[in-house]
């Protein structure tokens, strides 16, 4: 479990230090710009912090093989935060993002009900799936 849990936090330090350095001036930042206003940036990007933090917990939960942290961890970011969400959000937000969004919340939720009986190897592999949601979102949508 603990090579398991080592490479994913590794595999998402390399990513998140690659996106955050990477820059190609010969090709401009082609992400589509979600235009939200700033009272919506703000929340937006509450809720992005938010799933971040309940990524961590996840980890921190299936490194201490602790499953009611998991648990609490992922509820954080499943339905619940995608209900509470603004209209003025979600109507600004284009198809392609909700094919991206809708997914990633369900799959928090499924974190919930496989943390009560997955081994720790298991929800680590499958963290490192959601993680492919949220990274896959970043690469495509942005707030400017």
């Amino acid at each position: 479990m603990n090579r398991i849990l080592k490479l994913l936090l590794s595999f998402t330090l390399i990513v998140f230090s690659l996106s955050a350095c990477a820059v190609d001036i010969e090709n401009p930042d082609n992400r589509i710009n979600l235009r939200f206003s700033e009272s919506e940036k703000s929340v937006f990007l509450s809720e992005m912090r938010q799933m971040l933090t309940s990524i961590q917990g996840i980890i921190a939960g299936i490194g201490e093989g602790e499953r009611e942290q998991i648990i609490k961890s992922a509820r954080y970011s499943g339905n619940r935060m995608a209900r509470e969400t603004p209209d003025s959000i979600k109507k600004k937000t284009p198809q392609s993002f909700k094919d991206i969004g809708g997914p990633t919340h369900m799959m928090f939720e499924e974190l919930v009900i496989r943390a009560e009986t997955d081994d720790m190897d298991t929800l680590a592999s499958f963290t490192g799936e959601l993680m492919k949601q949220c990274l896959a979102c970043h690469a495509r949508f942005k707030t400017d």
